[in-house]
C-alpha cells in the first residue's frame, strides 16, 4: 500500500524538475512512509511512497521491465500475482523482485493496455511506455484505491491525493461550486469531479491513456452484471459463497507484515473474523470501536464474537473531545467529506497500526447480499406506490417535512419521514431520499440567492437517478444494488476507510469486494439476498453453522455516530463559533438565517440536524485549510 504522484510534459516536453516530484512524494509520507523512490527520463518524471508489505527486501518502486523500456508505480495489492507470474515466466519474461507490482510491467508488454483486466486485486497505477511515449494510469474495479489528475499548462499531473497536485508550481486551484452542491446534497463529492475545478478523479474501473501529443482517452473496463443469472438451488448457492469467501480471505492473508482484523460485531466483519480464524495457525488480532453512548456501540456484539473465535481483542472507545482531531481529519481528506464515521474510522485505525499493518474488513457485505434497511423501505414504497399522488404534493411533502423528530437512530417517527417523503417520489428518485443529506427543499432555503444561481444548471438528484435507469439488472432490487456499487460504496464509504486507515499507514483489505465474488453475488436470485424481510438471506444460510446466533438474528445497526448528542451538549459552543465566525459568513454560499435556524432547532431538541451541522462544519473547515491555509 502506497502513494503515487507523477507529471506528463507532454506540451513543453521540458524536463521534469527532480524537486517538484520529491515535494508531491512528501505530501504522501503517510501512505507510504517505509521508502520513496523516483524515475525521472526528461518529460516524465513518477513518484513513489511505499508502505512495505510485501518482498520487504527487494519490492522498492519504480519496477521496470528486463530493458527498462516501461516503468511501473504502483499503490494496492495484486492478490493473483504468484498466478500471473507463472503464467509470465512460462512466456519468457524475467523478474528481479519478489514483488506483486512487477507482475504488471510484463502484464504491459503482453496485452497493453488491458494488463489492468488480468489484476485480481485492488490498486491505483501508471505505467510509462518509454517506446511509445505513453502514459497510462488505472484504477481497481471497485474503486478502493483514489487517484486524481489535473490538466495544467500541457502537463498531465497526477497523484493518489490532490494535495500532492497542489504542489505544483505556480498552481492556484480554485473552488468547484459544482461540487459543493453536490457535498451538500451526498456528503461526498462523486468522480470525475473533486472540490478543486482544476482536478477530477479518475473514476473507479477506469483507464486513461495520454499520448504525447496530450490526447487523452478515458475508458471503462469493468461494470458488475446482475442479468446473468445462474440455476441453482439455495443449497448450492450458500455453498458458491462460502467457497468463494474463503478463497478471497485466504487471498488475502498473503503478507510479509502482521495483520489482523476490524471487528465491528456485525454480520460481515464477524464472518471475516470467522474466516480468517478457520484459515489461520495463531489467533487472529481484532480491532473494534464503540462509543460511550449505548445505542450507538456495537462493542458488546464485538465482544462475543471475539470470544467466539478466541481472538486477541482490543477496544477503543470514542468520546466527544475525539473531534479536536477533526482538522487533521480534513487535511487528510484533501476536500469535504461528510460522513461522520470517519471520525471513528480514524481512530480505529489508528489504534490497529499499533499492533498490525493490515487489517481486513467487512465491507460491501450490504452492497452484495442488501443489508442496509432502505432496501426494505424501498420494495415496501413499491408495493404501496398508488400512494405517490397524494404524497407527491407540495403542500403534503411541507406537511411531513415539519414533524420534529428526537435524536436516537432507531426512532421511528425520523423513519416514517424518511419514508413518506421517498414515497412522493417516482421509483427511480425515490432511492435518493435516503442517500440526501441536504434534500432539496433544504437547499432552497440554504443557498445564498448567489450560490442558488451559480448552481442552478445542475441538478444532483440526476447523479443517483441516471446510474439507477442504466443499471445492468432486470428487478428493482437489484437496480438498487447497483447503484450503491456504482455510486455510495466507492465515493463515500471506500473514500472512507482508505483515508482513514492510510492516515495511519495502515493496509485494508476487503474480501467481499473482490470482483470475482461480486460477479457471484450478482448472478444470484434476487431472492438469495432479501427474501421477504429477510436482508443477507444467502449469507446467513452461507455461514449459519460459523457464526454465535445472536449475530445472525441481529439486526443492521449501522456505523451510526452520537454527533446529535454531542452537538447539543459538550460540542455546542464549538459549532457555533465554526459557522457563525466571519470567515464562515463571507463565504457567501449560505443564508446565515437558515442555519441559526437549523442549530436552534437541533440542540433545542426539536429536530435532528445533526449530520447536516456536520457537512457545514466540514466545509469550513476544508476551506481554512486548503483556501484559507491555516496550520492543522
Amino acid at each position: 500500500m502506497c502513494g503515487i504522484c507523477g507529471v506528463y510534459n507532454f506540451g513543453s516536453h521540458e524536463p521534469v524538475n527532480q524537486e517538484t516530484i520529491e515535494k508531491m512524494c512528501q505530501t504522501l509520507v503517510h501512505r507510504g512512509p517505509d521508502d520513496q523512490g523516483t524515475h525521472l527520463a526528461g518529460n516524465i518524471g513518477l513518484g513513489h511512497r511505499r508502505l512495505s508489505i510485501i518482498d520487504l527486501q527487494t519490492g522498492q518502486q519504480p519496477i521496470y521491465n528486463e530493458d527498462k523500456t516501461v516503468v511501473v508505480i504502483f499503490n494496492g495489492e495484486i492478490y493473483n500475482f504468484t498466478e500471473l507470474r507463472r503464467q509470465l515466466e512460462a512466456k519468457g519474461h524475467r523478474f528481479y523482485t519478489r514483488t506483486d507490482t512487477e507482475v504488471v510491467v510484463h502484464l504491459y508488454e503482453e496485452y497493453g493496455r488491458d494488463c489492468v483486466r488480468y489484476l485480481r486485486g485492488m490498486f491505483a497505477l501508471a505505467v510509462w511506455d518509454e517506446k511509445n511515449r505513453k502514459l497510462l494510469l488505472a484504477r481497481d474495479r471497485v474503486g478502493k484505491k483514489p487517484l486524481v489528475y489535473a490538466m495544467i499548462n500541457g502537463s498531465l499531473v497526477f497523484a493518489s491525493e490532490s494535495k500532492a497536485i497542489l504542489e505544483w508550481p505556480g498552481f492556484k486551484p480554485a473552488v468547484n461550486p459544482e461540487a459543493i452542491h453536490y457535498f451538500v446534497t451526498y456528503q461526498y463529492i462523486p468522480s470525475p469531479l473533486t472540490i478543486f475545478k482544476e482536478i477530477s478523479k479518475l473514476p473507479p474501473a477506469s483507464i486513461l491513456e495520454c499520448s504525447a501529443e496530450g490526447k487523452i482517452i478515458i475508458s471503462r473496463y469493468w461494470d458488475l452484471d446482475f442479468r446473468n443469472k445462474i440455476n441453482i438451488s439455495e443449497a448450492e448457492a450458500a455453498e458458491r459463497v462460502r467457497e468463494k469467501l474463503t478463497e478471497a480471505v485466504k487471498l488475502r492473508l498473503i503478507s510479509d507484515v502482521p495483520l489482523g482484523a476490524f471487528l465491528s460485531g456485525g454480520l460481515d466483519s464477524s464472518i471475516i473474523v470467522g474466516l480468517m480464524s478457520r484459515l489461520s495457525t495463531q489467533p487472529v488480532k481484532t480491532f473494534s470501536i464503540g462509543f460511550a453512548e449505548n445505542d450507538f456501540s456495537e462493542v458488546e456484539y464485538a465482544r462475543l464474537v471475539a470470544k467466539h473465535f478466541k481472538t486477541e481483542h482490543q477496544e477503543f472507545i470514542v468520546k466527544p473531545n475525539a473531534i479536536e482531531i477533526l482538522p487533521k481529519l480534513v487535511w487528510h481528506y484533501n476536500e469535504p467529506f461528510g460522513d461522520a464515521s470517519a471520525l471513528p474510522s480514524y481512530y480505529v485505525a489508528r489504534e490497529t497500526k499499533r499492533f498490525v499493518t493490515v487489517a481486513l474488513n467487512g465491507d460491501g457485505g450490504d452492497e452484495n447480499f442488501a443489508g442496509y434497511l432502505r432496501y426494505q423501505a424501498n420494495m415496501l414504497a413499491a408495493r404501496l406506490d398508488f400512494l405517490r399522488p397524494l404524497l407527491a404534493t407540495g403542500a403534503m411533502k411541507k406537511i411531513i417535512s415539519c414533524i420534529p423528530h428526537r435524536e436516537h437512530q432507531k426512532n421511528l417517527l425520523r423513519v416514517f419521514k424518511r419514508f413518506a417523503l421517498a414515497m412522493g417520489e417516482t421509483p427511480a428518485r425515490r432511492n435518493i431520499a435516503w442517500h440526501c443529506t441536504f434534500d432539496q427543499q433544504y437547499q432552497s432555503q440554504l443557498y445564498s440567492d448567489s450560490f442558488k444561481q451559480t448552481v442552478s444548471a445542475t441538478d444532483t438528484y440526476e447523479y443517483l437517478t441516471s446510474v439507477f435507469n442504466l443499471a445492468k439488472a432486470d428487478n428493482f432490487l437489484e437496480q438498487l444494488l447497483y447503484t450503491d456499487v456504482m455510486t455510495y460504496l466507492p465515493e463515500d464509504l471506500l473514500v472512507k476507510m482508505d483515508i482513514a486507515c492510510m492516515a495511519n499507514s495502515l493496509e485494508a483489505r476487503s474480501p467481499f469486494l473482490d470482483h470475482e465474488f461480486m460477479e457471484l453475488a450478482a448472478s444470484l436470485p434476487a431472492s438469495c439476498k432479501l427474501k421477504g424481510q429477510h436482508s443477507k438471506y444467502i449469507l446467513k444460510k452461507a455461514f449459519a453453522d460459523l457464526l454465535p446466533p445472536a449475530i445472525i438474528r441481529r439486526g443492521k445497526m449501522g456505523f451510526g455516530v452520537p454527533i446529535e448528542k454531542w452537538f447539543r451538549r459538550e460540542l455546542k459552543d464549538y459549532v457555533c463559533d465554526i459557522l457563525f465566525s466571519q470567515q464562515s459568513l463571507q463565504r457567501g454560499y449560505f443564508r446565515r438565517e437558515f442555519i441559526e435556524k437549523l442549530v436552534h432547532q437541533h440542540t433545542a431538541g426539536k429536530m435532528n440536524h445533526g449530520y447536516r451541522l456536520w457537512n457545514l462544519l466540514n466545509l469550513e473547515l476544508w476551506h481554512r485549510i486548503f483556501i484559507d491555509r491555516e496550520k492543522t
